[in-house]
């Protein structure tokens, strides 16, 4: 059968030719009979063809572009497509046993995440035509990878833009809620059915094992979770301080400190920008300090108020370190930009009255893969300061 037709105005077409795979209701001019979640073929009033999309009856993000060729998409296109990204992974993350295996929009494959633990694959269909290509994908995974268990973390809001229910459970295999996987030679517990994003933050993985080059004396970890970046200081530094909100954050990393058989941290249950600011008041001093918050600007009407915390935040730090001491800061905000981050760091260094050197700018795992066209898929910043 030949997919549905759907037309796309100059602007649509222009956007798709900047190399975004992105287009807007406000760019369809026709749906013809495009159902929800079809996958369409694109064209202009001149019946020029643009590629083959997903097509959403409700989401203001109308397209999502598959491929700028006419070919069948199917389930040997699928398969193809996730075999490319276990490609990449097998370059830039071999050897981990928690990665991203498919990253949405960075591996041409939008609005699909599939993240693995171990044994165990954690999938998000975020959008209509995803959603309805879920019992494939699991079909692909258990061929290609035998996995224990394939859990769904679709309890996410954004699938509320798309008309889609909030779920999570096991698709295939054993229902497993927890898993053990190494991480930079530790061992991390993850809770794949309560824990945040699908169980972990693995775009965090490389910068936790660069943070652990630079850490060094007394340290600190704001919004710790449930450790990642804690740990890795720990094999480094004489004491660790481990900040966050969540009791059940702090009592999973609890769990963690004591499978790896550390005891040189401590966990403190308390809003960070509470204990940092009553920390500067005391004039506690740190060597290592990091600071990994939850996205400050999820819109854009949320930005100066985002650059606001941000800079509170990193003033704070910036107060607190030695000289000679390491800030690994990080902002995964997609609104706010390296360069904005950059700027309001600089602010905060002045107002604290610190002179900073930048070690490493850093951005997401290379299994977060940034497709150069598409800014969306650039969200995660690190940077790493030396007070001089």
């Amino acid at each position: 059968m030949p997919f549905p037709e759907v037309t796309i105005s100059q602007r649509g077409a222009d956007r798709v030719s900047s190399g975004h795979v992105w287009i807007y209701r406000a760019d369809v001019l026709e749906a013809g009979e495009a159902g929800p979640g079809d996958v369409v073929r694109l064209q202009d009033r001149r019946r020029h063809f643009w590629g083959q999309a997903l097509y959403s009856s409700q989401s203001q993000i109308a397209l999502r572009l598959l491929t700028r060729d006419e070919r069948p998409f199917d389930r040997a296109f699928l398969a193809e497509r996730i075999a490319t990204a276990a490609s990449l992974r097998r370059q830039v993350a071999g050897g981990a046993q928690a990665y991203r295996l498919v990253s949405a929009e960075g591996d041409l494959l939008p609005s699909l995440i599939i993240d693995r633990y171990g044994p165990c694959f954690v999938i998000q269909t975020l959008t209509q035509g995803m959603d309805r290509l879920k019992p494939q994908i699991v079909e692909i995974l258990q061929q290609a990878f035998s996995p224990r268990s394939t859990l769904e973390r679709n309890d996410v809001a954004v699938r509320g833009l798309e008309g889609l229910p909030e779920l999570k459970g096991t698709l295939a295999g054993e229902s497993i809620s927890e898993v053990e996987a190494e991480e930079n030679g530790l061992r991390f517990i993850f809770d794949l059915m309560g824990g945040q994003k699908t169980g972990g933050f693995l775009d965090q993985r490389e910068n936790r094992l660069a943070a652990r080059q630079y850490a060094r004396g007394r340290a600190l970890d704001c919004f710790s979770y449930t450790g990642g970046f804690a740990l890795h200081l720990a094999t480094q530094c004489d004491s660790v301080l481990g900040i966050d909100s969540s009791p059940e954050a702090l009592s999973l990393a609890r769990r963690n400190q004591q499978l790896n058989g550390m005891a040189n941290l401590e966990w403190v249950e308390a809003n960070c920008f509470d204990f940092l600011k009553a920390a500067d008041l005391e004039k506690q001093r740190f060597d290592t300090i990091v600071l990994d918050p939850p996205a400050f600007a999820r819109q854009k009407s949320k930005l100066e108020a985002a650059r606001r915390g941000y800079k509170e935040l990193n003033l704070r730090a910036l107060k607190m370190l030695n000289p000679g001491g390491f800030l690994i800061t990080c902002s995964c905000s997609h609104h706010v930009s390296e360069a904005d981050f950059l700027e309001i760091i600089a602010g905060a260094a002045l107002d604290a009255r610190r002179t900073a050197t930048v070690v490493e700018r850093r951005t997401q795992s290379r299994d977060h893969p940034i497709l150069l066209t598409v800014p969306e898929t650039h969200y995660l910043k690190c940077l790493i300061l030396r007070v001089i």
